[in-house]
């Protein structure tokens, strides 16, 4: 039933209303009928765990059958070398046997020889004598047998006997009857017989001799390679397998750069489930490929940018928004590769503004200048100043946009974070913004004195502070930064910068201590350390993502090859992105032809970094060596490292100082040294060295002191 009704406005004009229905709700849904006898015999039948996997799903029945076909054709082969090992098994035993070894080496042990030696000898004739009736029973038998049955009956009984030196030769090494002789190459052979790879994680210690694996989906290809998913015994741990790689790569005759092992996390995972994947030969030997941002015409900044291929040869794409990145190597490992593929696809995006600094000073970066907001190219102290006012302009930029975002409504601006339509809007001049700095240990090391707030510090450390406030608030405003280094010590970059840079991509270095720089404390014990990556692989490194990739959202580190981008495609790119800018009106700064420096009051910019610079360093007031080592340990002391003891050889090379005296005059200042274990490499050694509690304290006495003193000097 419906009516229709009318309704006057303030004027009294008759306003139209839509038809009003009325009517009863009905709550019945659709009959659901009851499953069928079919559907519920498929039901159990897919749940049920008596039946394989095979039976379940195509693929793996698929894979059954051609692990069948190769079985069968293996077979005759399989057959006649059981048939061998267990004719070498008899003729063993039975020159054991007829030499009367075991009864000889009873009387040995019970020191007894002598007294058995004529028991001995007429055994050992015994034993001939038998030996001899059996050579002269057999073929006697084997006549008889062909002259009443022809040579069917022949031809059976030497079936019958090959069948049992089959079974006698499938005895494994170490069985009675058995010794463990010299034997070909190991091959990897667990694709075939899933028995050979539980003895590998025996032989890697991963599981114990009584324990075994349960296999969660048999072996299958997937690419080049043969990839499995295990469930490891009870209390025994995926992360154990993960870390002793290496070992389990031994074990089944592989190089360990073949090997791909990961847990298996999420709802399909546990603690205990480990994912192999085994490449066929060495995944990274093949020809590098080409990036594909060459195939398209623009990139939007907020979606992860194509970086690279794991050994899988899955594509890894490298989030950049709302973080920041690292990139460390030694030289010649392409590392300014991996930060022109992050920068590429900021630069096909319009919409991103570029700061980029090379201090390398090589054409690597020379394209670059046709897009970018500011650029340098340069290695002297005038680059790392210039450096410095573009991080102050930056801090300021930042400051602005928080403060700007205070007064947008929820809509516009739901968190305080720049999303994708602000950082496109012109008008909210919020666009996203990447700091890309090439070679940034020598800013990071520069000793030109500046005065900032008041206050005497070096470029060097200046910048560091800067780019640590950046890195730790830039991000949700919309700031990105890229870094690279070859230089990757802890000395050259502050802990406290490496600590809250997101991103880490290690490419080669010279051992584990770098790698960890880069990556992160303890990596190496979880078993990623880019030292051990061959040096024939370029562009080959270990990346600890700050977000989701296409190995999943909970992968620690992966292994892998960044894309090929030589200078001829680096131009295109750049062509492109300015192509872009110029159509979009986003054409700024440098690329733009201003070259005027930004003006800007330090002073204010440090106020806002905080206390760090402000109230500058510890170690002044303090005497030496204190004053030394507190500098070197720099943030270490706060707890930023994870650290709480350092050799004392260490402190003596980097300090440059003589050990007796070092050692004299920290003991005068209260601290001395102990004995703590710490890891060097695969083994762990005990040092002599400082708590750094105990440097603390001496700090604490020293700053007292010194506070007594001027005390003391005001007084008088």
């Amino acid at each position: 039933m419906s009516e229709y009704r009318q309704e006057l406005d303030g004027g009294g004009q008759t306003l139209p209303v839509r038809a009003v229905f009325e009517g009863e709700f009905v709550n019945d849904g659709p009959t659901v009928s009851p499953p069928s006898w079919r559907q519920r015999f498929v039901n159990a039948w897919l749940r049920s765990p008596r039946v394989p996997l095979w039976a379940k799903d195509r693929v793996h029945a698929v894979q059954a059958a051609k692990d069948l076909i190769v079985a069968v054709l293996r077979s005759p082969f399989r057959f006649v070398g059981a048939v061998v090992r267990g004719l070498v098994v008899a003729v063993r035993w039975w020159r054991s046997w007829v030499t009367v070894r075991d009864y000889r080496q009873a009387a040995e042990q019970s020191e007894k020889l002598a007294d058995k030696f004529t028991d001995i000898r007429a055994l050992t004739l015994f034993r001939w004598k038998v030996t001899g009736a059996g050579v002269a029973v057999v073929p006697t038998a084997g006549l008889v047998l062909w002259l009443l049955y022809g040579p069917r009956a022949l031809w059976l009984a030497g079936l019958v006997v090959a069948v049992a030196l089959a079974a006698l030769g499938r005895q494994r090494d170490g069985n009675p009857g058995r010794r463990a002789v010299l034997s070909g190459p190991r091959t990897l052979t667990w694709t075939i017989d899933s028995q050979v790879l539980v003895d590998a994680f025996r032989d890697a210690k991963l599981i114990g001799k009584d324990e075994t694996l349960r296999l969660v989906e048999r072996a299958t290809r997937q690419g080049d390679g043969w990839a499995i998913t295990v469930d490891l015994p009870a209390t025994r741990k995926a992360v154990d397998v993960v870390k002793n790689r290496d070992a389990l790569a031994s074990a089944l005759a592989v190089d360990e750069i073949q090997l791909n092992v990961e847990r298996v996390r999420g709802n399909g995972g546990h603690a205990g489930r480990v994912a192999l994947w085994v490449a066929d030969e060495d995944p990274y030997s093949a020809p590098p490929i080409r990036t594909p941002l060459l195939a398209v015409e623009r990139w939007d900044a907020w979606r992860p940018v194509p970086f690279g291929t794991d050994a899988r040869g899955r594509r890894i794409d490298l989030p950049l928004v709302w973080t920041s990145v690292l990139i460390g190597a030694i030289p010649r490992q392409g590392k300014t590769m991996a930060e022109r593929l992050a920068a590429a696809g900021l630069i096909l995006d319009p919409h991103v503004r570029l700061y980029i600094a090379d201090f390398k000073n090589g054409k690597d970066w020379k394209a670059a200048e046709q897009v970018a907001h500011r650029f340098m190219a340069g290695d002297d102290s005038e680059y790392v100043l210039t450096l410095v006012d573009w991080l102050a302009e930056l801090v300021a930029d930042v400051q602005s946009r928080y403060r700007r975002m205070q007064e947008l409504d929820d809509v516009t601006c739901p968190e305080s974070k720049v999303t994708p339509a602000m950082s496109r809007d012109l008008a909210l001049s919020m666009p996203i913004t990447a700091l890309i700095v090439d070679e940034i240990q020598i800013p990071l090391e520069d000793r030109t004195p500046v005065e900032v707030h008041g206050k005497k510090l070096t470029a060097g450390e200046y910048c560091g502070e800067l780019l640590m406030w950046l890195a730790k608030k830039a991000p949700a405003a919309g700031v990105i930064l890229v870094l690279a280094t070859q230089r990757p010590d802890g000395k050259t970059i502050p802990s406290g910068l490496r600590a809250v840079l997101g991103s880490r991509f290690a490419l080669r270095v010279m051992d584990w201590r770098d790698s960890n720089i880069i990556l992160g404390e303890q990596m190496n014990t979880r078993g990623y350390d880019s030292s051990r990556l061959l040096p024939s692989h370029k562009g080959v490194g270990i990346l600890r993502p700050d977000g989701e990739t296409q190995a999943g959202a909970d992968v620690l580190a992966l292994t892998v090859r960044t894309f090929y981008m030589p200078n001829e495609d680096w131009r295109e790119i750049c062509v492109q992105g300015r192509v872009l800018r110029e159509q979009e009106g986003t054409l700024s700064g440098h690329a733009a032809g201003q070259t005027a420096r930004p003006v800007l009051d330090h002073a204010t910019v440090a106020k806002a970094i905080g206390s760090v610079t402000a109230d500058r360093s510890e170690s002044e007031g303090l005497p030496e060596p204190l004053a030394s080592v507190v500098d070197y340990l720099a943030d270490e002391l706060n707890g930023d490292d994870g650290r709480d003891f350092v050799p004392t050889a260490e402190l003596v090379a980097a300090l440059n100082v003589e050990p007796t005296s070092f050692g004299r005059d920290m003991a005068e200042l209260g601290c001395r040294p102990t004995r703590d274990r710490v890891t060097d490499g695969d083994r762990v050694r005990q040092v002599r060295g400082y708590d750094l509690a105990n440097i603390r304290a001496a700090i604490g006495r020293a700053g007292d002191a010194a506070i007594d003193g001027e005390v003391v000097e005001d007084g008088q």
